[in-house]
């Protein structure tokens, strides 16, 4: 018998029949599944950036590519021009403008009362685009206002923010520029609004396209926390530091539904990915405006995002809240208005810091 087997293991084919068959079971990776938020890139956007090489470009190259680059993006525009109405009425809608969180900084108002209001630069704002109602397809939504855009006819104006050397990006995405004339911006956004306000590409946003005083919406991007627990995410208790509780101080409890349903509901509030969300804060208010530096103060400092994180602002769209004055419409032309602006614009119920101190004192 020995022999036999000895024979058979001895056959070159009777080891491949009797050979082990290992199926190696691959286990999924939990970072597959977890819910990160999606940082979708735009379908109307090109991809920005490129990527970079030492060329080994001499000091002189360097000084002609420059003069190169100046000479092609401040060249005459190759487009007809739009030209504005300054008549306003309502129901138009007009651009916004793309600001820089800088900071928090405390405002007091006539009447004593101390407020902290964030501060939002306007960084080389320009219009790159203006397309018609007819080529503007937005992205569809099932949004209950989805016929808006069709009803009322809204074109978009696409802004841009933040100039950079054109050799850091990509050619399609350089070729959004070019027949704006202006200089590749680093942030782009578009904007909704009525062909009445459509603005020549090129023309220059500063922050006295608002008033002190008006009531905007601030759409930013909020903070990305990671993951993170219920007490953080959610705002919850926790459970007891003592009393026979045992490794369960921060944790959620009891998330599961008894009886005939016997899981978990859609919605429960659970630990999980914090931040890195689209928030749009409607119905903050104007204090202050410095059109040197193109500074706008806004009423509270809960705006969404770090320092120098980009935001964009736009009048408000709750009804209650629009001004009853007309704004500059289309925008603020520096070289139509007959009065320069002063360096500050306070809102009627701000002080001054030029202004004599206030003193409150009690009636005799």
């Amino acid at each position: 018998m020995t022999t036999f087997w000895k024979s058979i293991n001895n056959n070159l084919i009777s080891r491949a029949l009797l050979k082990y068959n290992v199926d190696i079971i691959k286990v999924p990776v939990r970072e597959r599944f977890a819910n990160i938020p999606k940082k979708r890139h735009p379908g109307w956007l090109p991809k920005q950036n490129r990527v970079l090489h030492d060329e080994h470009i001499t000091p002189e190259n360097k000084t002609f590519i420059k003069e190169v680059i100046q000479s092609k993006y401040n060249s005459p525009l190759n487009i007809k021009p739009i030209e504005p109405i300054t008549e306003w009425r309502k129901g138009l809608k007009r651009t916004g403008l793309i600001a820089k969180k800088i900071g928090i900084y405390p405002m007091w108002l006539t009447n004593g009362k101390k407020v902290s209001s964030t501060l939002l630069q306007i960084v080389d704002n320009q219009v790159v685009k203006y397309i018609t109602p007819e080529n503007f397809f937005p992205v569809r939504t099932k949004a209950k206002n989805i016929d808006y855009r069709v009803k009322h006819k809204l074109g978009s104006l696409v802004v841009g923010a933040e100039s950079s050397d054109p050799q850091l990006f990509r050619k399609e995405y350089c070729g959004l520029f070019k027949d704006s004339g202006v200089m590749p911006k680093r942030i782009l956004m578009r904007f909704m609004i009525s062909p009445e306000a459509a603005l020549q590409p090129g023309t220059r946003l500063y922050a006295a396209h608002f008033k002190p005083g008006d009531v905007i919406d601030i759409r930013a991007k909020t903070v990305d926390r990671g993951f993170q627990g219920v007490m953080k995410r959610w705002g919850f208790k926790g459970m007891p530091a003592s009393h026979g509780v045992t490794k369960t101080h921060r944790r959620p409890g009891n998330i599961g539904s008894g009886g005939a349903m016997a899981r978990v509901m859609p919605g429960t509030k659970l630990p999980g990915h914090m931040g890195n969300r689209w928030r749009v804060i409607r119905g903050y208010r104007i204090l202050r405006i410095n059109t040197k530096y193109n500074v706008i103060w806004v009423m509270g400092q809960n705006i969404p995002g770090e320092t120098n994180t980009f935001c964009y602002l736009f009048d408000t769209m709750l009804p209650c809240r629009k001004s009853e004055t007309p704004p500059y419409f289309p925008t603020y032309l520096p070289d139509l208005s007959k009065e320069p602006l002063p360096e500050d614009l306070y809102a009627d119920d701000v002080h001054p810091f030029k202004a004599p101190t206030i003193r409150i004192s009690e009636e005799s």
